[in-house]
C-alpha cells in the first residue's frame, strides 16, 4: 500500500495519505497509552506535537470517503467500527504526532520560500502552461474542503515529516544475496515421478449401514436443511408485453416500407481478383498474354505469386477503397479479366469470378417485420402509461390479477422458490426475469404487500407480491436418504482412498520404489518434468505442485489430483537451479516491491520505536466528541 502511495505521490494529496498511512501496522503499540480525559479537544498529545478532534474528523471522513468508494456505497457508523476504522485513524495520526515530535527535536523545518517553491511545483495546482494557477489552487483545495492556511500548515507538515522517512528509507535496494537466494528460489525446477490412485482402487464401497448412516446425517444436517422458499406472483411489463400488431394498418407497414426501402435492399456484390506489377508495360505485357490464350492463373504463377494473394474477396461497390479499381471491377462481366487499371498501389489486372445482383426484398416478405417493428416502437411509446394505469388500478384498491386483467397483462406465479432459484426438487428456476434482483427483493417483502417494480434495463418493469412463505426446516433422513447415501459414499471413498495413498507412501518412505508398486497395483508409473514453482500444472494442480516443492529431493508426497476423484503419490527425483541465476534475473517490478517492503518494515520500526520513546496520550472523550453527529 505504502509502495504504490509513493509512485502516486507527485501531488500533495497523495503525499497527505501517505504521511497518514507510514504507521497503519503499528495500532498495537497504541493501546496501553490510551487515557480517558475530560473538556479536551486534543485527541493526541506526544509532548508538544498533538492532534485535534478536528483533524480527527477530517483524517477520519477522508478513510470512510475512501472505503465507500471502494464498496459502492456510504457504510454505516457500525460497519466502520466493525472494519477497526476508528482505530487505523488513530494509529495514522499517532505516528503522524510521533513524526512530528522527533521533527521538533531534531530541530527541522521548512522556510517560506521552500514552502511556496512546493506548492509551485504541485502538478495538482498546474494550469495548462505547466506553471502554477491560482484558480486550480483554488478549485483543488474546494474540491477537498481545505483553507489556504490549512493546507500550507499541512503542507509544511508533510514536508517536515518526509525529511524523517527519507532519512530511514530512501534509495533503499533489497541485497544483492536476498535477490539471488529469490532467483534459484523461483527459477528451481523439479522432475518428480508418480503414480495417479484411482477409486477403483478402494471401490466399491458397501452401502452403510442404518446407524452409521444416521451419525453421519446428523454431523452433517445442515448441508440437507431445506431453506426458505417464497410463493411469487409477478407481471413483467416489457414492450414485448404489451406489443399489438394488430393495431398496425397496413398503410402504415407500405408506407415505413417505402420510406426506408434501402433496409430491405442488398446491393450487388462481387468476388474480385487483382493483380499488381511493377509497371505498366509489364501490367500491358501480362494482358497481351491473356489475349493470347494465356489464362489468369498463368499469369499469377509467372509473378511467383498464388492464387490467394490475388483475392480481394466478395464486395459491394462501395466498399471498395480505390474509386478506379471500383468503377473497373463492377464494368466486367463475370470471369472477364479488365484491361490495364492504374490503381492506388500500382497497374494492376482485374478479375471478376462472381457476380451476385442486387436484390430487394418485396413488401409481401417485409410487411411481417415491419408490422412488428412498428408495434414495438409503439408499445414502447405507451409503456409508460400502462405502467401509471397499473399503479393507479392497484391504488384504487384493484389485486394484482384484477390489474392485470384489466390491462391485458399476463400474471406468473411460482408456487415456491428459493433465494437461490431453486424448486423444492432442486431444480433451477431460470425464467425469472431479472431474476437476481427480483430474489432479493422478494426475500426482503412482506406477504400479500404491494412492492416497487423491480426495473428491467431502461424500459421495463417487473411487479411482484410475495403470496406465501414456508419457513426454512431441518429435513428428515427419510426424505434426503438417497442423497445422503451417495453423500456418504463419495466422502467414504475419498477417505478410504487417502488412506491407501497414505500407507503406499509409508511403503516408499520405508524404501518400496514406484516400479514394485505399480507393478502390484497394475498402473502405470509416470515422470512429470520442468515442474515450476506457483505454477498451475495440468496433472498436477497448483496444490500438487506446491507439495512437489515442500519436501527435498528423493522425498516422497501424496496429494489430491486436481480432478478430486483420484490421490497423487510423487516423489521427487531430481531438482535443478536455473542457469545464470542472479540479481539481475530478478524483475525489475519484483526488485521494486521487495526493497518497498523492506522500507515499510523500516518505517514500521521507527514509527514504533519513536512511540516507546515519547508520552502518547489518547483522549477517548475527545475521539467520541470528534465523532459525535
Amino acid at each position: 500500500m505504502l509502495d504504490s502511495l509513493r509512485k502516486a505521490a507527485g501531488t500533495w494529496v497523495a503525499k497527505l495519505l501517505l504521511m497518514l498511512l507510514v504507521a497503519s501496522f503499528a495500532v498495537w503499540g497504541i493501546s496501553d497509552q490510551i487515557i480517558s480525559g475530560g473538556g479536551s479537544n486534543k485527541v493526541v498529545t506526544v509532548g508538544d506535537s498533538s492532534v485535534s478532534t478536528t483533524e480527527y474528523r477530517l483524517a477520519y471522513d477522508r478513510q470512510v470517503n475512501v472505503l465507500s468508494q471502494q464498496f459502492g456505497r456510504r457504510l454505516t457508523r457500525d460497519q466502520l467500527t466493525a472494519l477497526g476504522i476508528d482505530n487505523q485513524v488513530l494509529a495514522q495520526l499517532v505516528a503522524g504526532a510521533v513524526l512530528d515530535e522527533q521533527a521538533r527535536d531534531l530541530g527541522l523545518g521548512l522556510s517560506k520560500d521552500k514552502l511556496a517553491s512546493l506548492t509551485a511545483e504541485d502538478p495538482a495546482f498546474q494550469g495548462p502552461d505547466g506553471r502554477f494557477n491560482r484558480q486550480q489552487f483554488d478549485y483543488v483545495l474546494r474540491q477537498v474542503g481545505m483553507r489556504p492556511d490549512d493546507y500550507f500548515n499541512s503542507r509544511a507538515q508533510m514536508a517536515v515529516r518526509q525529511q524523517i522517512i527519507e532519512a530511514v528509507s530512501d534509495g533503499l535496494k533489497a541485497p544483492d544475496t536476498f535477490l539471488r537466494a529469490v532467483a534459484l528460489y523461483n527459477g528451481e525446477d523439479r522432475t518428480v515421478d508418480y503414480l495417479v490412485l484411482p477409486k477403483a482402487l478402494v471401490e466399491p464401497i458397501k452401502a452403510p449401514a442404518n446407524d452409521v448412516l444416521s451419525a453421519w446425517f446428523e454431523e452433517n444436517k445442515q448441508d440437507y436443511a431445506a431453506p426458505e422458499y417464497r410463493k411469487i406472483s409477478y407481471i413483467k411489463l416489457e414492450p414485448e408485453d404489451i406489443v399489438d400488431e394488430s393495431s398496425v394498418s397496413d398503410e402504415q407497414v407500405r408506407e415505413d416500407y417505402e420510406k426506408n426501402k434501402d433496409r430491405f435492399t442488398t446491393p450487388e456484390s462481387r468476388t474480385i481478383e487483382q493483380i499488381v506489377f511493377k509497371t505498366p508495360e509489364a501490367a500491358q505485357a501480362a494482358r497481351d498474354s491473356i489475349a493470347g490464350g494465356a489464362t489468369f492463373e498463368k499469369i499469377v504463377t509467372a509473378e511467383g505469386k498464388t492464387m490467394a494473394d490475388t483475392s480481394l474477396g466478395t464486395l459491394t461497390k462501395d466498399r471498395i477503397a480505390d474509386k478506379a479499381v471500383a468503377e473497373a471491377a463492377f464494368a466486367l462481366a463475370e470471369n472477364e479479366v479488365s484491361p490495364v487499371v492504374q490503381g492506388a498501389f500500382g497497374p494492376l489486372l482485374l478479375r471478376v469470378t462472381e457476380i451476385k445482383p442486387q436484390t430487394v426484398k418485396s413488401l409481401a416478405d417485409a410487411s411481417a417485420e415491419i408490422r412488428k417493428e412498428l408495434a414495438l416502437a409503439e408499445a414502447s411509446r405507451v409503456l409508460l402509461e400502462v405502467h401509471d394505469a397499473y399503479e393507479d388500478a392497484r391504488a384504487a384498491g384493484e389485486s394484482m390479477k384484477e390489474a392485470a386483467d384489466r390491462l391485458k397483462l399476463k400474471v406468473v406465479t411460482i408456487d415456491a422458490i428459493s433465494r437461490s432459484a431453486q424448486a423444492p426438487d432442486g431444480t433451477v428456476i431460470n425464467t425469472l426475469p431479472q431474476s437476481r434482483d427480483l430474489l432479493q427483493a422478494a426475500f426482503e417483502a412482506e406477504t400479500g404487500v404491494e412492492n416497487p417494480p423491480v426495473n428491467i434495463g431502461s424500459n421495463g418493469y417487473v411487479f411482484y407480491e410475495v403470496e406465501g412463505v414456508t419457513a426454512a426446516r431441518d429435513r428428515a433422513l427419510d426424505e434426503v436418504r438417497e442423497k445422503v447415501v451417495a453423500d456418504w459414499t463419495k466422502a467414504e471413498t475419498a477417505t478410504r482412498l487417502a488412506a491407501k495413498g497414505e500407507e503406499l507412501r509409508k511403503r516408499v518412505k520405508d524404501g518400496a520404489s514406484l516400479d514394485v508398486l505399480a507393478g502390484e497395483l497394475s498402473l502405470e508409473k509416470q515422470t512429470k518434468r520442468g515442474l515450476k514453482r506457483g505454477t498451475d500444472d495440468a496433472d498436477f494442480g497448483e496444490a500438487g505442485v506446491a507439495a512437489a516443492f515442500s519436501v527435498g529431493e528423493g522425498s516422497e508426497g501424496l496429494v489430491s489430483a486436481p480432478t478430486g476423484d483420484a490421490q497423487i503419490l510423487f516423489k521427487v527425483v531430481e531438482s535443478f537451479e536455473p542457469a545464470g541465476a542472479g540479481p539481475d534475473s530478478v524483475p525489475e517490478d519484483a526488485r521494486q516491491q521487495f526493497a518497498a517492503g523492506m522500507s515499510d518494515d523500516l518505517l514500521d520500526q521507527l514509527v514504533a520505536q519513536l512511540q516507546a520513546q515519547y508520552k502518547v496520550t489518547i483522549d477517548r472523550n475527545a475521539i467520541n466528541q470528534a465523532l459525535a453527529f
